[in-house]
């Protein structure tokens, strides 16, 4: 079988979507064709993603990725015309996945798709331009929002199948007007073997909340600002954000202006060394605005669960890491602004620290039974290959949260 994958990120990038895109290719081309279409630039060159893959890859020359919305929007435009450029210059592949980096990239897909009659796969990491409208970038009645929302929709309707990240973005996409027959769920993964338990360093006893990776701006920070504020004074608590993002620049400009002193700013910590990196949580910290509600869904769990820490949750109760936290009892939820309630459950917690380290187990365990990186990458290998139908949509089984007191 022949297979094209598109994403603007790819080997030896370290972009959350070149990461789990190299993983797939990975295992497609041990028995598949496989080429891959990239660009030429990186999101992030600090690290890389070990040996090359096996497969194919072109890449496409043209304006670097920016942080800035007139670069970046060049960025996305040059490997847009690029992609499709090359993509019908192939010889006719049997599937081709597009991801959503650049967004609308699936309508390269479609046009392959009605040209050559390929097989054609959205695995949808946000949808565009719905996550746009959910942090206020666009207005959701606005002629732009309209127009890109109907070329969007357009394009995953004449999908073969679209890959969803968790029910709460299934919910959406059935929303757009997408064929349950057509959408498939299928959660990210971590890699078991690279990140794993090891013991929380000694002789520490404060209680350790830890947000490793972006914090944008789908993200809430204003709950977890407001129990910093009434903590700080308490030096049983403490707090670490490791990693990038708009939102992380706000809150340590608050946290500096005001002087919390129990708040830290760290960098991305290393791939190989984030074993340690996880190992000085308590507990790891995710969480999601309830605007953004299916648009994302935060992927992060899956390497605190390999590290073996619970979750503590601030976000939607129907959003996929609080369904995770119920179905495995592996953590905690909060109701975004509730921050009263994340005091009085950090209080508790605390003080049952060995309740805390059940949920780290309990983490560890559904890790190793559902979201390490070979059930994650055979997932999608079995909906791309075709040896997977999607289910149809069903209410997901809502269990009572854990008792936070």
């Amino acid at each position: 079988m022949r297979i094209v994958l598109l994403n603007q990120f790819f080997w030896p990038d370290v972009a959350a979507t070149a990461q789990l895109l190299t993983d797939v290719a990975r295992e497609l081309s041990t028995q598949h064709e496989v080429a891959v279409i990239c660009s030429g630039g990186r999101y992030d060159a600090r690290q890389d993603l070990g040996e090359e893959p096996r497969v194919r890859i072109i890449r496409i020359p043209g304006t670097p990725f920016a942080r800035g919305s007139v670069q970046r929007a060049a960025s996305y435009a040059t490997f847009f015309t690029g992609a499709l450029f090359h993509l019908m210059r192939l010889r006719r592949p049997d599937v081709v996945v597009t991801l959503t980096t650049p967004p609308l990239l699936s309508v390269a897909g479609s046009v392959l798709k009605l040209l050559r009659g390929s097989r054609h796969i959205i695995w949808e990491m946000d949808m565009f331009p719905e996550v746009l409208a959910s942090v206020g970038a666009l207005h959701s009645r606005g002629l732009a929002y309209l127009l890109l929302e109907k070329i969007s929709n357009a394009s995953r309707r004449s999908a073969c199948s679209i890959i969803a990240l968790g029910p709460c973005m299934q919910s959406m996409l059935l929303k757009a007007g997408v064929s349950p027959q057509r959408v498939h769920i299928a959660e990210n993964w971590a890699d078991g073997s690279a990140i794993s338990p090891m013991l929380e360093p000694q002789p520490s006893d404060a209680f350790h909340v830890f947000y490793s990776g972006n914090l944008g701006v789908s993200h809430d920070t204003g709950t977890v600002l407001q129990a910093i504020r009434h903590l700080d004074s308490d030096g049983r608590f403490t707090f670490t954000f490791a990693g990038g993002g708009q939102g992380k620049q706000e809150l340590s400009r608050i946290c500096a202006e005001q002087q919390l002193t129990s708040a830290r700013f760290l960098p991305y910590a290393d791939r190989a060394a984030m074993s340690q990196h996880l190992a000085t949580a308590t507990v790891g910290l995710v969480t999601e605005r309830p605007e953004s509600l299916g648009t994302v869904v935060p992927s992060k769990i899956y390497g605190l669960m390999a590290a073996g820490k619970p979750l503590l949750f601030i976000g939607p109760a129907s959003a996929t890491p609080a369904q995770v936290i119920r179905r495995f009892q592996c953590g905690w939820q909060v109701d975004p602004g509730d921050w009263q309630g994340l005091v009085r459950l950090l209080h508790h917690l605390q003080m049952h620290r060995e309740q805390v380290r059940m949920c780290g187990r309990q983490a560890r365990q559904a890790f190793e039974q559902h979201y390490d990186l070979p059930h994650g990458v055979s997932r999608i290998v079995r909906i791309v290959t075709g040896a997977e139908r999607a289910t149809a949509f069903t209410t997901p089984l809502v269990l009572e949260p854990q008792a936070r007191e």
